[in-house]
C-alpha cells in the first residue's frame, strides 16, 4: 500500500487534506463538548500518530511532543516538521518502548495495514491509555476492525463521521 501512497504523495494534501481536517474538526468538537472525554487530550501529553501521511494529524494538537510514523517514505518527506518529528516505519512494528505515548491517534490508516490485528497490539503496546482511531466504513474489512478494536480496547464512544467510524478508546 506504500507505494500507491509514494505515488499520490505530491498531491497527497489535495485529495484528503480537506477531509482529514474536517475529521480533526470533528474530534476536536467531540473532545471539548463531551464531559466524559475531559482531559484526553493535554498540552503536556506525548502524542503518536499512526500512518500519519504528510502529518495533518501530528500537527493539529497542541502536545509538548508530537511523533508521526508512515510507511511512505514520500509521504514522511512531505510532513510538516515544526514541533513534530516523523519516521518511516510500519504500524505492525512500531520502534517506540512500551507505554511511551500518552495519545495515540491513528487517522482512516488501519485498513491499510498489512496484519490490522498486530498493528492495533502495537498501538496498545506504545500507548498508555488514550487512543483515537478512525476507521473507513466502506472499506471492506471494516466489519473485521470493528470487532478487532472493541477486543484490543476499551471503547468509551463512537461517532459515524461522513466517511469513517470515530473510536474514543482506553
Amino acid at each position: 500500500m506504500d507505494n500507491y501512497y509514494d505515488g499520490i504523495a505530491e498531491g497527497y494534501e489535495e485529495l484528503h487534506g480537506a477531509e482529514q481536517l474536517q475529521k480533526l474538526a470533528i474530534i476536536r468538537h467531540t473532545l471539548t463538548t463531551q464531559p466524559q472525554l475531559k482531559g484526553f487530550i493535554n498540552p503536556s501529553d506525548s502524542l503518536l500518530d499512526v500512518g500519519c501521511g504528510t502529518g495533518i494529524g501530528t500537527a493539529y494538537f497542541d502536545c509538548a511532543r508530537r511523533v508521526g510514523i508512515d510507511p511512505s517514505a514520500q509521504l514522511i518527506a512531505r510532513a510538516r516538521k515544526g514541533a513534530s518529528s516523523y519516521s518511516v516505519g510500519c504500524a505492525e512494528k512500531l520502534p517506540f518502548f512500551d507505554h511511551e505515548f500518552d495519545v495515540i491517534i491513528s487517522l482512516t490508516a488501519i485498513q491499510n495495514f498489512d496484519d490490522i490485528k498486530k498493528g492495533l497490539s502495537e498501538i496498545k503496546r506504545v500507548g498508555k491509555k488514550r487512543f483515537i482511531l478512525t476507521v473507513l466504513q466502506r472499506s471492506e474489512k471494516y466489519a473485521l476492525i470493528d470487532e478487532m478494536i472493541k477486543k484490543t480496547f476499551t471503547v468509551i464512544m463512537t461517532i459515524a463521521e461522513e466517511k469513517d467510524m470515530i473510536y474514543f478508546c482506553t
